[in-house]
């Protein structure tokens, strides 16, 4: 029954499928019974119309149609119809589809409505409310809970709002039997974890009599939504260390010697030397190394990488280092060649800006070994980049390059490279364990010593003088500024002070002697490099940019980062932005500016970037506030395919399907014994047509 075609289940018909197809991606009745609602409306509560206040969130009336009316000219019309019960008379209006309402309404008969509150003109109306005729006998209307389905334009026009959504699942439901709902998970599983049946689930997940029904049938199909994806990720791990041969990288020689004990720029961190040992473990096994760093702003990743380069020389291979944009490649090559000025490396940069000329030379070189160290951009990929021997690949602001664009550095050589993979956007823990599952995660949790905490202050567009006076303050000081913009042209659509128009103000505000640099994603590589140098020696004191600054500028002398119109920055770029400065021995500080007005969610990021300057407890906010799919490009990675589990709140149902899928998998690693084969059909249905990038970092 589950594979019935949409259109064939009772309700739908071939119009209505199309609709469901195209706007839901609904193909089957299984697919229609998994599109689960979003709230639930607790249908034994009843609001009089008197007890209404525009903060309330919904409310639910049961009344009388008293009036309807078509009102307004042209395409300003709408339909204003009066509701009272027995306390008062509330108004509910429709701006869209108004003719069709007004014809599903009868005078004097009793509805039920559903809908949010609002004021205007110092009334209080309902816009657009869910209206239902009031049935004593309708079992549905009457329980304790009401799902409430996501709909569309397109879906309403067809009768598939939220209610013919409710129906038509309804009807699916009271021809479901036990036999027709598989279950996926064993009688041992379900037992172990107080989890109810797959049947009892899908039914009270949609027609739940009381909350406890909803609870248990919630818990049940996000525990078994997150304990697949865990089952598939640590398979993929156990079969990565069982069976990717690796290079094995067992002497430490004299390019890592003589760095380590002469020319270390300073003494690692103990975070730093944990990663480095846990690096070379895994370089040392015979195990293909697929690790991920994560280390906040300034906690030393570069250096790592850079040693753990060292080790791969030592063992007589080449290495490289791809990052997102070209400034950050330049910034690389001059720190790896600033390092190795006085050890026998040789070190090259590669970018689409590398000349025809000297990118034959540098391709020959590297094809014949002579080239030690490539660091590059997307152009590391490229078919004609052949190396002699590449035995570790270094993948800097990961998230920044697709899974395929990864996978062609898989194949530069025939045995692929060891993959270190560095991020400096920390992930939360629960998603850290999902999205990562199949690689093994180094934390550089601490920051080399010496460097102060950044101060973090929040000022509105109202105290732009106390900025203006505090940046000349600074720069009287011998700091640099930066300034930080979210536009490069005008919009029409957003009020917000564009990068030219910042600039022409910054040089208003600050004339000679003083000096403003501008970089934008407009200028030529070549103008851009030109400013940017001018700023990091020191000739200009304010370097006003868009987020092209974001990540790998290091410029120690620059103490202030000024963020214009943060309210348009999510959380983790705000924190990125600020860790450009606070590079040096000096106080630094951010400064986030943002209009007088801002929302909630706004108000919540400018106080947790306020109150800490830890990533990780900024990113669990992040989490918190945009869900896991834009994190960290998730949506690239085929993995989170949840549709009830939301990471960000349910941490420890993560954690109890973790330990579920790692105990099933130590006792049978291919789940060949009889009692684990529900896991593995499960596991195959699931990952059909689905592309397997499990060996990609």
């Amino acid at each position: 029954m589950l594979d019935t075609p949409i259109e064939y289940v009772k309700g739908i018909g071939p119009v209505r499928a199309e609709v469901l197809k195209s706007e839901l991606g609904i193909y089957s009745a299984s697919d229609l019974l998994t599109y689960y609602p979003f709230r639930y409306v607790d249908r034994t509560k009843f609001h009089f119309i008197k007890e209404i206040t525009e903060d309330l969130p919904f409310v639910q009336l049961r009344g009388v149609i008293v009036s309807l009316e078509i009102v307004g000219v042209k395409n300003k019309k709408r339909l204003v119809v009066a509701f009272k019960d027995n306390t008062g008379i509330i108004e509910l209006v429709w701006f869209k589809g108004y003719n069709y309402m007004a014809q599903k309404f009868k005078l004097e008969t009793e509805y039920v409505v559903f809908g949010k509150p609002n004021a205007f003109g110092g009334r209080l109306n309902i816009p657009h409310p869910d209206v239902e005729l009031y049935d004593p006998q309708n079992v549905l209307q009457l329980s304790s809970l009401q799902a409430v389905y996501n709909s569309g334009e397109k879906l309403k026009f067809k009768g598939l709002d939220s209610e013919g959504i409710r129906r038509t699942i309804k009807n699916c439901i009271e021809q479901l039997k036990e036999m027709h709902v598989p279950e996926t998970l064993s009688t041992e599983l379900l037992h172990d974890y107080k989890l109810v049946g797959a049947f009892t689930a899908l039914k009270n997940i949609h027609t739940p009599s009381n909350n406890e029904q909803l609870q248990e049938a919630s818990k049940r199909i996000k525990f078994e939504e997150l304990f697949y994806i865990q089952l598939k990720l640590l398979r993929l791990n156990k079969n990565r260390n069982g069976n990717s041969i690796g290079f094995i990288f067992n002497r430490v020689g004299n390019y890592f010697n003589e760095f380590y004990f002469k020319h270390l720029p300073f003494q690692l961190t103990n975070a730093q030397k944990k990663v480095l040992k846990e690096i070379k473990q895994d370089m040392s096994a015979g195990k293909q190394m697929n690790r991920l760093v994560q280390g906040d702003v300034g906690s030393g990743k570069t250096m790592v990488a850079l040693m753990s380069m060292l080790l791969a020389l030592d063992n007589n291979f080449q290495t490289c280092l791809m990052a997102p944009t070209e400034i950050l490649a330049q910034q690389h090559f001059e720190t790896f060649t600033n390092a190795f000025s006085k050890l026998d490396i040789n070190c090259a940069l590669l970018t689409g800006s590398t000349r025809t000329k000297q990118r034959r030379e540098l391709l020959e070189k590297l094809a014949n070994g002579e080239i030690h160290i490539l660091i590059g951009t997307h152009a590391l990929i490229e078919d004609p980049v052949v190396f002699k021997n590449l035995g570790l690949v270094v993948i800097d602001e990961q998230h920044r390059f697709g899974v395929a664009q990864r996978a062609k550095l898989h194949k530069k050589n025939t045995q692929p490279p060891h993959m270190l993979i560095m991020t400096a956007t920390p992930i939360p823990r629960t998603l850290a364990m999902t999205l990562y599952g199949d690689l093994d995660v180094s934390v550089i949790d601490e920051l080399p010593p010496g460097r102060k905490p950044i101060k973090t202050l929040h000022f509105t567009e109202s105290q732009r003088l106390r900025v203006f006076g505090f940046m000349k303050e600074q720069i009287e000081l011998g700091r640099q500024v930066y300034v930080v913009f979210p536009l490069i042209q005008e919009s029409e659509k957003m009020d917000y002070q564009n990068l030219q128009q910042g600039y022409d103000n910054m040089v208003l505000e600050f004339p000679p002697p003083y000096q403003i640099s501008i970089v934008h994603g407009k200028l030529s590589n070549q103008e851009k490099e030109k400013e940017m140098q001018r700023f990091i020696g020191g000739q200009t004191q304010i370097m006003v940019a868009t987020t092209v600054i974001e990540v790998g500028v290091n410029v120690p002398n620059a103490s202030v980062m000024v963020i214009e119109s943060a309210e348009r920055f999510g959380l983790s770029q705000l924190h990125q932005l600020r860790g450009r400065v606070g590079r040096g021995a000096e106080q630094s500080f951010c400064i986030l500016l943002t209009s007088s007005k801002i929302g909630a969610d706004s108000r919540l990021r400018m106080k947790t970037m306020v109150d800490t300057n830890d990533g990780f407890e900024i990113s669990e906010v992040d989490l918190q506030l945009r869900g896991p799919g834009d994190i960290e490009g998730t949506q690239q990675s085929g993995v989170l395919d949840l549709k009830l589990a939301n990471l960000a709140k349910d941490g420890v149902l993560v954690q109890l399907a973790r330990e579920a899928a790692q105990t099933i998998l130590n006792e049978d690693e291919n789940l060949e014994l009889d009692k684990n084969k529900i896991y593995l059909d499960t596991l195959n249905l699931r990952n059909k047509n689905k592309p397997n990038w499990s060996r990609i970092g």
